[in-house]
């Protein structure tokens, strides 16, 4: 079957949360989270949550685990402690909570940002996954790194994401 007959079988919306890892952002100063928000409903999926969760691993963790057991979120949209300073561990908290691995959203994000700024884009350690049954991707915090993920990635795909992630619900 080719991909664009799954996109035909995908479903018509997504119910999303979005986290941003954080321990300055307020809700007033999260251009980020507001930017993932906005993008996600202007393409039709629906933001059932946003929370802004401290760049400590139990934190991410907790707040993905209760994004996965909701019956109302089917993906969660991290932004934020991506880099490789010491106090970035989404990577870690993301990673460890994932069934199944998605390479190809952080490789094709670090050769994207690549070529818009440099080799910079080492440093990112974007990934992407699924968890139970909910999609999971975690991207760096800046605007433009968001707009990136969010548009050449995640908005053209996230309904073939879950076309995937349920199809076999019913075998």
């Amino acid at each position: 079957m080719s991909v664009d007959a799954h996109r035909r079988e995908a479903p018509e919306t997504v119910r999303c949360m979005v986290v941003t890892v954080s321990d300055t952002r307020t809700p007033e100063t999260d251009k980020s989270g507001r930017l993932m928000m906005e993008l996600l409903r202007e393409h039709g999926y629906v933001v059932v949550d946003y929370r802004i969760v401290q760049d400590e691993y139990d934190r991410i963790t907790r707040v993905v685990r209760e994004a996965v057991a909701r019956d109302d979120v089917e993906a969660v949209l991290l932004n934020g402690g991506t880099g490789i300073a010491l106090r970035d561990t989404t990577y870690e908290a993301v990673r460890d909570l994932l069934d199944k691995e998605m390479p190809g959203f952080g490789e094709i994000f670090r050769l994207l940002s690549y070529e818009e700024i440099g080799a910079a884009a080492m440093l990112s350690r974007a990934i992407a996954g699924v968890c139970g049954e909910t999609a999971v991707f975690s991207m760096p915090g800046s605007s433009g790194a968001v707009r990136l993920a969010m548009t050449r990635l995640i908005l053209p795909e996230l309904r073939h994401v879950m076309r995937e992630i349920y199809k076999d619900r019913h075998r």
